[in-house]
């Protein structure tokens, strides 16, 4: 092939490939996937058929697929199986730090609602009495953030303890059987760790760092689809705003839709945060520690930047 063809050819690729994302935000949306586990605003939005009914118009239906943890969550969000999901600020910077194809798009101050529990008779009574103990958590979860920040305000480091990785489903029956000796999560099985188990908690996630939950989406969507993700996040940013004033109503719907107990979800809606916003520089600079932390103990592969993932959609 002549040096000017190529150049034509070459030109001709490249003016496509630009036109292709225009093409694909101009195309239809049919179905909206939302990733989402057993907590949380993203529940309540589903009881309550907010997305649905916002998008009923334009014909524009709502597939809600049901996570145990946030790193399969994001998982299936990178490879184009989930739109929009939830998790909390862990699963992100190992999905960044693996490449994934995701973007933050809003964010949520978690101020109470995980941590560590340990069996009402148990012997632990400080951070420090974990050293040598049995640890179970998810790994790549925001537990595995809260132990880790736990370990460091006594001194010690994962090497001082035995972890267990064990998702939340298979850490119930493992706490309760004594097969761990102390159990970090997040709610509702930290209530039910409460209040089924009779864990006690050794320590809140506020007392030992900052922790966030987060809105994430297909880098691929949300930037072909500027539209509809800001009205997604609307949606759950209204529902957010109708839990923080209806707590009740909140638990009993958490329970109706999940099957968790309602004494359980009693607890963990009433000190739970909902309230939704942007990502502010706050965050990312939380965010941005959380990932030196993880990249420092060698636990994500290479150094990442949380500002590189942050939405920032055009003007539309």
């Amino acid at each position: 092939m002549k040096r000017r063809d190529f150049l034509k050819l070459s030109v001709g690729a490249a003016t496509a490939g630009a036109l292709l994302p225009q093409a694909r935000a101009n195309a239809p949306v049919k179905e909206i996937r939302v990733g989402y586990q057993k907590t949380g605003v993203l529940v309540i939005a589903r009881q309550q058929a907010i997305l649905e009914k916002k998008f009923a118009a334009r014909q524009v239906g709502i597939k809600w697929i049901e996570f145990t943890s946030g790193p399969p969550l994001l998982e299936a969000m990178s490879v184009g199986s989930v739109d929009l999901g939830a998790v909390g600020d862990t699963p992100p910077i190992f999905a960044q730090a693996a490449n994934a194809n995701i973007v933050y798009v809003a964010g949520s101050r978690i101020t109470n609602g995980q941590g560590i529990l340990v069996p009402e008779n148990s012997g632990i009574r400080t951070i420090a009495d974990l050293k040598g103990k049995r640890v179970g958590f998810t790994k790549g979860s925001s537990a595995h953030n809260v132990v880790i920040a736990t370990l460091e305000k006594a001194g010690l480091t994962l090497g001082d303890i035995t972890p267990v990785h064990l998702t939340p489903p298979d850490a119930v029956p493992a706490f309760a059987n004594g097969s761990i000796d102390a159990w970090a999560v997040w709610d509702p099985y930290f209530a039910i760790g409460e209040k089924r188990q009779n864990g006690r908690i050794l320590v809140n996630a506020h007392e030992v760092a900052k922790t966030n939950s987060f809105y994430l989406a297909n880098r691929d969507f949300a930037i072909t689809h500027v539209r509809e993700t800001r009205e997604v996040i609307d949606g759950l940013a209204e529902a957010a705003r109708w839990a923080e004033t209806n707590r009740a109503k909140v638990a009993t719907a958490l329970a109706a839709v999940t099957g968790v107990p309602l004494e359980v979800q009693t607890v963990a809606a009433n000190r739970a945060s909902f309230l939704i916003g942007p990502i502010t520089d706050e965050i990312v600079t939380t965010q941005q520690a959380v990932a030196d932390r993880f990249h420092k103990l060698g636990l994500i592969p290479k150094p990442v930047v949380v500002r590189d993932a942050v939405w920032r959609p055009v003007q539309t």
